[in-house]
């Protein structure tokens, strides 16, 4: 019987500050970072797991990594599989640990790492692309995956048991469509704050070329500079003539969108840099470029915030969305209970893995409200194509509202990286190999491990980023 003997944890650090990939109002500097774990064991099984961070920080969510991992040494393999839910539930369990939380900060997204290992090893071990696990468990075997404590006054076992049963009519059918046609995404590459108005212009026909249809910019320094952005991306994607060669999107994916002429979306995302009333205030001036929501527009855990700023903006058709850093499903619980929010945000890497997402897919269909994951950063993209699938072909049988953001950096750092095709939907992961498709090139390891790889340790990158 195959037991876990070991890990690996590397700090992941890649130079995206010298780019302005990845810069927003209130992240000007971002070199996007992951805490990886390797789990080992003594026979052919491992997993890979990460977490993502920003930079600087990333060598103290290593430090709790090794905590968490350090819990699962010596334990046997097929005890785990057979109950991720108590696998998981035991991960959380270390009271020393969890009184630096409790569930939420540093402790929380380093657990995310060692879960998500975990459930690659799993995915890996059964030869499936983790969302085909998923979607071959039963409603049952989902269930007892899934973390329900602290929100069972949202939704019990029993309720999402009859939720998950409902939905098994039509799992084949959709499974078919999402292979052929691929999952519908939104680009955020358009619309870094870090970029030039001649790079913005460039990347939207860009994407335009590659067959989206939803954009995002990023905004919430100053209105009139964003007044001008937003005013120069809607000039292309409402042009008839820039979107001629594109794909003429179904009209039942741009119902409440505020899709302009030729059935292009633009959304806008503030990184909570506002408070409550600055949000609306601002938000109102924007408000005649017709952006489907408005994308953390305070502080991530300020629920009775967003309820608000979602009440004053409805009239100006403009939607409330986040959860990129809701710290657990106790802050969804309480964004889906107040009406708080249009659009959930899951994050792959945020919450503590896959148990708790399931937590979040569940509550967010019984609601109703449409999940789009936050991806991006290095290796989300690669997880949360996954995460997509587990809940349309599993929970909620939803795909016409939904897009799974999608931002062209650093994939090819990846064994298994994500694609997307023609008409900018991702691909499905087919791989038996890949699991939860996280798995990073030696060589991008031997590179931007930080402090000591090639690039890191180069008088080059010490002077480049101060490091002298």
């Amino acid at each position: 019987m195959t037991t876990i003997t070991g890990f690996k944890v590397e700090d992941l650090r890649f130079p995206t500050s010298l780019t302005g990939d990845g810069t927003d109002a209130m992240n000007q500097e971002c070199d996007y970072s992951a805490a990886y774990v390797t789990l080992l064991t003594d026979g052919k099984d491992l997993g890979y797991g990460m977490t993502f961070t920003i930079g600087r920080g990333n060598d103290i969510v290593c430090t709790a990594v090794t905590k968490v991992a350090e819990r699962l040494v010596g334990k046997k393999t097929a005890d785990l599989f057979a109950d991720m839910g108590a696998a998981w539930s035991y991960l959380l369990a270390d009271p020393q640990l969890r009184w630096i939380g409790p569930e939420k900060g540093v402790i929380h997204i380093a657990t995310a790492a060692v879960v998500n290992a975990l459930w690659d090893m799993f995915a890996r071990h059964e030869k499936k692309p983790l969302w085909q696990l998923i979607y071959d468990f039963t409603p049952e075997e989902f269930v007892k995956a899934t973390a329900f404590r602290y929100i069972t006054d949202a939704i019990t076992p029993a309720e999402a048991l009859e939720l998950l049963k409902s939905k098994q009519a039509g799992k084949a059918e959709r499974l078919e469509k999402v292979m052929k046609e691929g999952f519908p995404s939104y680009t955020t590459s358009v619309g870094w704050f870090g970029y030039s108005d001649e790079k913005v212009a460039r990347l939207t026909r860009e994407a335009i070329a590659g067959g989206f249809n939803h954009f995002k910019v990023k905004v919430g320094a100053d209105v009139k500079d964003d007044a001008r952005r937003l005013k120069l991306v809607r000039s292309i994607i409402d042009d008839p003539k820039e979107c001629a060669a594109r794909k003429t999107p179904r009209p039942e994916t741009l119902v409440g969108k505020n899709a302009g002429p030729t059935g292009s979306v633009l959304m806008i995302d503030a990184n909570q840099v506002w408070d409550v009333d600055q949000a609306v205030a601002y938000v109102a001036e924007l408000a005649e470029f017709k952006p489907w929501f408005i994308e953390e527009p305070t502080a991530p855990d300020d629920i009775l915030g967003h309820a608000s700023i979602r009440k004053q903006l409805k009239p100006h058709g403009v939607g409330v969305a986040t959860g990129e850093h809701a710290h657990n499903r106790m802050v969804f619980k309480q964004l889906l209970q107040a009406n708080a929010i249009d659009v959930c945000q899951i994050d792959s890497c945020r919450l503590a893995g896959v148990n708790e997402i399931f937590a979040v897919l569940l509550m967010a269909a019984k609601f109703g409200v449409p999940v789009c994951p936050h991806a991006g950063g290095v290796g989300l993209c690669e997880y949360v194509i996954h995460l997509s699938l587990i809940d349309y072909l599993c929970v909620s049988g939803s795909i016409d509202v939904n897009v799974l953001e999608y931002v062209d950096h650093l994939h090819e750092n990846f064994d298994y990286p994500c694609s997307i095709n023609e008409s900018g939907h991702y691909n499905v992961p087919t791989n038996p190999d890949e699991g939860y498709s996280i798995s990073i090139k030696q060589s991008s390891k031997d590179t931007f491990v930080f402090p000591h790889g090639s690039y890191w340790s180069s008088p080059e990158a010490k002077k480049a980023h101060k490091l002298e």
